[in-house]
């Protein structure tokens, strides 16, 4: 019985090459998805030696937080002759240094307004470190001065950076999962990130990726570079993909910090617009490297970034617009250019992509939610309930900014701090 291929018209087979071709690039992010489901935390040795570390903060403007951080690393449980604190303060019309150095902090005061951003402000701060503190350091902790830390968050990436690993990222937690819809999508976001991937990509054996704040580098890498040469508008993922490109494995320690997120959609909407814009930036730089260190070098760590980095959304979009160009097109035809077969098809392929969009983040935020429960500090047991329903309506929102991120100009904005709360608040989940 000769084989009917009638059904399988242009439309059919784009949404089929795009289905798998999806599946295809995102299937090992549901093998990570049950690594960290099933494996749990990953376990680390002890460390034989204590290290001397020094924090990096970068702060423009925030005498409202600084101080509560410095004191979370005063508090460490980790010997205090070993740790230093610098923090750069960047610009500031308020009194942030001296509300840093009244905590015990080292202050470096930078008045350059023709290099903004906070590459430029590490750059510049480790400079000084290294001709003023020669030798003195083995690794360098880099924070945002709204980050708190829990007391033994040293101690645990002591053990990390111990066991060898020339850079390690940490567990990102919230400390304000209450405040807004926005604030706890963002919460689970970086508790998914922290459990699911870089956690996972720990036990796998692969390289994991630095995220904005709460990482530790080594003094050699930082000596290396004389300072921080990472200067785009996402300097944490473009020093994670320059370590991926040269098999650098950037290990992963379960030592918990605390975000303030934002809270308003406006200030989200320019946060991501940042991060997006400054990885499409990584992308174009790097993304012909990455595919080489991959297929030449069988670095998977290469192919894990370059899917990072890659704008998913926009194939989602691309797919939509197709099938919906498809179906008016096919409408005004009468019948020409499309049976009403075709049509039909053509609207569940776009009812179809965004319930299975949905299904996906709520699956995540779900299961998130389940196996994170006792690092969601809020009050509020409505909050975080909602929160399941409400997480995939905001990574819904990075469809526009995918796109607005393509073609707008965008600066690098300092994003404001203004939750002031110190570690035992956040743990009752004040905020």
């Amino acid at each position: 019985m000769p084989l009917d291929l009638s059904h399988l018209t242009p439309i059919v087979i784009f949404n089929f090459i795009v289905g798998a071709l999806f599946t295809l690039c995102f299937l090992y992010q549901v093998v990570f998805f049950l690594v960290g489901m099933i494996h749990g935390e990953v376990k680390l040795p002890r460390a034989k030696r204590l290290h001397r570390y020094a924090f990096f903060i970068a702060a423009h403007n925030e005498e409202a937080v600084i101080a509560n951080l410095v004191q979370s690393i005063r508090d460490q449980d980790y010997p205090s002759e070993l740790i230093d604190i610098f923090v750069v303060a960047d610009a500031c019309t308020d009194d942030t240094a001296r509300v840093a150095r009244e905590a015990g902090a080292i202050v470096y005061e930078r008045h350059d307004l023709a290099r903004k951003g906070k590459s430029w402000v590490m750059d510049y701060g480790f400079d000084r470190i290294l001709n003023e503190y020669p030798g003195r350091y083995e690794g360098f902790f880099i924070f945002d001065a709204d980050n708190l830390l829990s007391r033994d968050y040293v101690s645990i990436m002591n053990d990390g950076f111990d066991a060898g690993y020339l850079a390690l990222t940490s567990y990102r937690n919230s400390k304000n999962f209450g405040s807004s819809w926005i604030s706890a999508a963002y919460a689970t976001w970086f508790l998914r990130e922290a459990r699911f991937l870089n956690n996972a990509r720990m036990i796998c054996g692969t390289s994991c990726a630095v995220s904005g704040s709460g990482f530790l580098v080594s003094a050699k890498i930082i000596e290396g570079m004389h300072g921080w040469d990472f200067h785009t508008l996402t300097e944490d993922i473009q020093f994670s993909t320059f370590c991926a490109m040269h098999g650098v494995r950037i290990g992963y320690a379960p030592a918990e910090f605390y975000d303030e997120q934002p809270v308003t959609f406006a200030a989200s909407w320019k946060q991501r617009m940042r991060w997006t814009k400054g990885f499409y930036q990584v992308l174009f730089t790097y993304g012909a490297h990455l595919v080489k260190s991959f297929v030449i070098l069988r670095r998977f760590a290469a192919y894990d970034l370059f899917m990072t980095i890659a704008p998913g959304n926009l194939l989602s979009l691309v797919s939509v617009l197709v099938n919906l160009t498809f179906m008016i097109v096919g409408s005004l035809s009468h019948g020409f250019l499309a049976t009403d077969r075709e049509l039909n098809m053509c609207l569940g392929s776009i009812i179809m992509t965004f319930l299975s969009m949905y299904g996906t983040f709520f699956t995540a935020g779900l299961f998130t939610t389940i196996f994170e429960r006792k690092h969601i500090h809020c009050q509020s047991k409505l909050r975080v309930i909602a929160n399941v329903f409400t997480f995939p309506l905001f990574m819904f929102t990075y469809i526009p900014i995918t796109v607005a991120a393509l073609f707008l100009k965008v600066d690098w904005v300092p994003t404001r701090h203004g939750v002031s709360v110190t570690l035992d608040q956040v743990m009752d989940g004040v905020k």
